[in-house]
């Protein structure tokens, strides 16, 4: 059996598409249920629907041998996986937003950032030799600008209507392609090649 770590949500139902388009039984994730361990009629596939940034630690672990997870969340993350495809899927932008009107906020010399993403965000300000205030939050980032809590978020964007209707804009890409992809476990792509190559092969098929 071939297991899956899939984030739940829509990246889950785009993930399952593009899984039967090669030939994997995914019906049973098209069933209203609440069961987040389930396993395809024909017993080949098994799928554990997690939060999205936690499929890089169920396949990292050995627990998952393949995952589907953003770009940002494996940048964030830091596991010890490999990454196999780009799927193209979920597409967006990792992005540093705030006031049209202090556009010119990231040049202070203590910049305050609201992000889900701290790890990233030490990375990147570190790289430019900046010292920044990372404020960790997880729901409702658009928010710390608004109320003064902080001068910046970083945040994923894909339409931008969240930001406009919060009166933001986009200050800088940081990363303009942020896409999902295919990660699996290194043990388990040794150990299953026969089963676990032929998949990859036809998701590239699937892809292109």
């Amino acid at each position: 059996m071939i297991r899956f770590a899939l984030p739940k949500g829509r990246l889950a139902e785009l993930s399952a598409d593009l899984l039967k388009q090669c030939g994997v039984d995914t019906s049973v994730l098209e069933r209203d249920t609440r069961r987040l361990v389930l396993e395809s009629a024909d017993k080949k596939y098994g799928f554990f629907l997690v939060k999205p940034a936690d499929v890089p630690v169920y396949v990292e672990s050995g627990v998952a041998d393949l995952g589907i997870a953003g770009k940002d969340t494996l940048i964030e993350e830091g596991r010890d996986l490999y990454e196999m495809l780009d799927l193209g899927i979920g597409k967006c932008r990792l992005c540093i937003a705030g006031y049209p009107s202090r556009s010119d906020v990231l040049t202070n010399a203590h910049l305050r950032v609201a992000t889900k993403y701290v790890n990233t965000a030490r990375r990147v300000f570190a790289d430019r030799g900046e010292e920044i205030e990372i404020i960790p939050l997880h729901g409702s980032i658009e928010l710390a600008p608004v109320t003064g809590l902080a001068d910046v978020i970083l945040d994923v964007v894909q339409t931008g209507s969240t930001l406009k209707a919060n009166g933001l804009v986009v200050l800088e890409e940081v990363f303009p392609a942020i896409t999902a992809r295919l990660v699996a476990n290194k043990v388990s792509l040794k150990t299953g090649a026969d089963e676990i190559l032929p998949l990859i092969g036809r998701l590239r098929e699937a892809i292109l």
